[in-house]
């Protein structure tokens, strides 16, 4: 059956999701809703992906041994990346806080696993990136069905993902796509974080679009 095209107020409230999807570094420590974990991850497998493979796995990590290494891979890879700024930014990029990894009351890995038979390989012969590129667009709709139900998600990006592999114990061919943080955020801005801190702001799209 057809659809018909949203209406505008709809379309209006969607923009204003998406000004209000932030990455998430101050989270409170509670719990959140018991099945909200499970609904959130039934609107991300309605993503899209390359030859409907759903080629995503994801891994709650609740166990303390796998946080505490997950949380000495990004001590260690923030203090290298410290080391490659210099002056004001390096003095900036020290104040920053780049995850929720000690307060977070959710970590969730999502993986991709590059070998999965479902699909039958469609559209990803000429283009195997397209599996991981599956994984991100999961990732994208999960934040977005968070944010909808007032649940902020991180994505730590600072990490070994040869670390978190190990941590985790999951098949070899598995590849770390993104680290998440999930839970009830301490406040709601609409602004990013980075943009606040003055690190970096947000260009407009002109900047980047061309015609050929």
């Amino acid at each position: 059956m057809h659809r018909k095209a949203f209406e505008t107020d709809f379309i209006a409230e969607f923009d204003e999701l998406l000004r209000w999807r932030r990455d998430v570094r101050r989270f409170r420590t509670e719990p959140i809703e018991p099945g909200l974990l499970d609904e959130m991850l039934d609107s991300a497998e309605l993503a899209p992906s390359v030859g409907n493979s759903q080629p995503w796995r994801w891994v709650e990590v609740r166990s303390t041994a796998p946080r505490e290494k997950v949380a000495a891979s990004f001590e260690r890879c923030n203090a290298e990346a410290l080391k490659g700024y210099r002056g004001d930014r390096a003095r900036r990029y020290a104040t920053l806080k780049l995850s929720g990894l000690r307060d977070a009351p959710i970590h969730l890995a999502v993986l991709c696993s590059p070998d999965s038979e479902q699909g039958h390989g469609l559209g990803r012969r000429t283009m195997p990136q397209t599996m991981e590129y599956s994984v991100a667009t999961a990732v994208s709709t999960l934040w977005l069905a968070a944010r909808a139900r007032g649940v902020g998600v991180g994505w730590v990006s600072i990490l070994d993902p040869d670390d978190v592999t190990a941590a985790l114990a999951v098949p070899h061919d598995w590849a770390l796509v993104a680290y998440l943080c999930i839970g009830y955020p301490e406040a709601d801005d609409d602004v990013p974080a980075l943009q606040r801190s003055g690190w970096q702001t947000r260009t407009d799209s002109r900047e980047r679009r061309s015609v050929v």
